[in-house]
């Protein structure tokens, strides 16, 4: 009878043996178990690896495209209190791999076609078809578009994340801050001067802090849009600084620019007016001849007279005034009534290498010097005549950007000491700049009454806004077409100071081709048009600045009222 052959029956030489395998079988199953983690692990680190990869350079790495690369996140711009004025935040981008689409091209085309319009069916199909192995879609793609495009469930559109720059306050100080190509490079404004530093990913990414007040911003667009709408304007501009720092706090140029989407705006819109833009600003130009003659000891009080007949040779050039006094008249009335003849005499006793020695000094003789990019360079006679020093005297002969001159305002009322504008918060890091020597003190201080009167009895009265002590002056220059003036279109400007007895800052404001309306009678001419945008402006934003209204003070109007006649006032 057999038995079986238990555990306890196998000889103890077949047990070694059996051990030995069951050893053997262990060990082979460590191997290739251990294998199989390395393996594992081996495919996590390809993957992460992989994804890194893309992160920095972009889906069109796997593709050999050769699509732009996704650029680093930019430093923040702000206001000089702090507000975001651009930011970097995360959008999608649609893009297409066309040789790992697996389902009918034909369909796919009409179905992208569809949902992003700009190209058509056939520039779908084209592409989809072609040999090129990626390319974009749409980028900063809105969620609607990337929900769409997702459900069409084609594994050969990509849908990615990638930075994007933003504009939060949209067309708010547009000009200054600028705007950056797709790939995420500045193109204007700030964005591109500071370019360098707000793409430095190794920076400590603190904001580049501007100088501009983005509530003062908004009050000062917003008079000039309403402006250009009244008056029917082709453009507008404005600039509000600080006298003593030169800190442009204010920067606006019409028809406005959004940076969001600054390829919609056209040229007219990306072109800044208030600093790229040169212009005959007429008579905003007289007070820096009055200034010049005092400095030069030519002019030796505000009641010294000159000859005022209704019109004045020089050369073959004759010269007149809109309201001729006919009579001799005082400094003082010169500057109120804003007479042609009587600045020319004293730009002609001046003469013209004094003058052009001046200007040179406020730099109205060189391209705009501050940190954008955007730099107007003036238009200047290219000899220096008699009849030429004559006209710039007043105004005409002689073309500048309105930034110019708000800096020529700023020095003239200020000490008299030339800084370089700049769009940077002065603080530690920026400090005030020392300052080139233009007038003395002396004369600065005597402009102030000056420039008061011709707000108060002269052709600025509109300009005055209660309490803040406007002081300040008219241009309005006519336009040069096909070479000679023209009689019809005219650029207006007002420039002055807030408040005149103790000078903080300066505003230009100009209008591009203003049309006279039934309130103004008619006329186009500054201050009717101009000045009132001004007072407007000034009411708004001179509480903003820390301006308080103080119907009590005014400079000493002693130094000129005395000098002007009752029935010229």
């Amino acid at each position: 009878m057999n038995r079986p052959v238990g555990p306890a029956l196998v000889s103890a030489p077949e047990r070694l043996k059996l051990q030995g395998q069951k050893r053997q079988l262990l060990s082979m199953m460590h191997q290739r178990l251990m294998f199989a983690m390395l393996l594992f692990a081996f495919g996590i680190l390809t993957v992460s690896g992989r994804i890194g990869y893309l992160a920095v350079f972009g889906a069109e790495a796997s593709s050999g495209g050769g699509g732009a690369t996704f650029a680093a996140a930019r430093g923040d711009i702000v206001d000089r209190d702090g507000q975001p004025l651009a930011r970097t935040i995360e959008a999608w981008t649609v893009a297409v791999q066309p040789h790992k689409v697996i389902g009918n091209k034909l369909d796919l085309a009409r179905d992208l076609a569809a949902l992003m319009p700009e190209k058509d069916e056939a520039d779908y199909y084209e592409l989809l078809t072609g040999t090129r192995k990626f390319a974009y879609l749409q980028r900063r793609a809105g969620p609607r578009l990337v929900e769409a495009v997702n459900a069409l469930g084609e594994p050969g559109i990509q849908l990615t994340r990638e930075p994007d720059r933003l504009y939060p306050q949209t067309a708010l100080a547009a000009h200054v801050i600028g705007y950056t190509d797709v790939d995420g490079k500045g193109v204007a404004g700030a964005e591109a001067a500071f370019d360098e530093r707000l793409a430095d990913a190794s920076a400590n990414r603190e904001p580049v802090q501007l100088s501009i007040s983005a509530p003062v911003q908004g009050a000062l667009r917003a008079e000039l849009a309403a402006a250009m709408s009244e008056f029917d304007a082709i453009g507008a501009a404005g600039v509000i600084m600080d006298v003593h720092t030169s800190e442009i706090i204010a920067l606006a140029s019409l028809p406005q620019l959004n940076p969001n989407v600054a390829g919609q705006g056209g040229a007219e819109a990306r072109f800044n007016r208030a600093a790229l833009g040169v212009y005959e600003l007429g008579s905003t130009f007289k007070p820096f001849t009055v200034a010049m003659g005092l400095e030069e000891g030519q002019i030796r009080s505000m009641g010294q007279m000159y000859e005022c007949p209704g019109s004045w040779e020089v050369g073959r050039r004759r010269i007149s005034d809109t309201h001729p006094f006919d009579r001799p008249c005082s400094v003082a009335e010169i500057m109120m009534e804003s007479s042609n003849v009587g600045t020319a005499q004293i730009a002609q006793r001046l003469g013209g290498t004094r003058q052009k020695q001046y200007l040179e000094k406020m730099g109205f003789t060189r391209r705009l010097d501050y940190e954008l990019p955007e730099r107007g360079r003036p238009l200047t006679p290219k000899e220096w005549s008699e009849i030429a020093t004559v006209t710039v005297g007043y105004g005409h002969g002689i073309a500048v950007t309105p930034v110019h001159l708000a800096s020529g305002y700023a020095t003239l009322f200020n000490g008299g000491l030339y800084r370089k504008p700049t769009v940077l918060k002065v603080g530690p890091d920026h400090p005030v700049e020392r300052g080139e020597r233009v007038y003395s003190e002396r004369v600065s201080e005597q402009m102030r009454a000056l420039l008061r009167l011709v707000v108060t009895h002269g052709t600025g009265k509109k300009a005055d806004a209660p309490g803040y002590r406007v002081g300040g002056k008219t241009g309005t220059a006519e336009k040069i077409v096909n070479g000679r003036y023209s009689k019809r279109l005219v650029v207006n400007s007002f420039a002055g100071v807030f408040p005149i007895d103790e000078p903080r800052y300066v505003i230009v404001v100009m209008l591009d081709e203003p049309k006279g309306t039934e309130e103004t009678f008619g006329f186009r001419t500054a201050g009717w048009n101009v000045a009132p945008t001004v007072s407007k402006t000034i009411a708004r934003v001179a509480p903003m600045l820390g301006v308080r209204p103080d119907t009590g003070r005014e400079p000493d109007m002693g130094q000129v009222l005395p000098f002007v006649k009752e029935d010229e006032e």
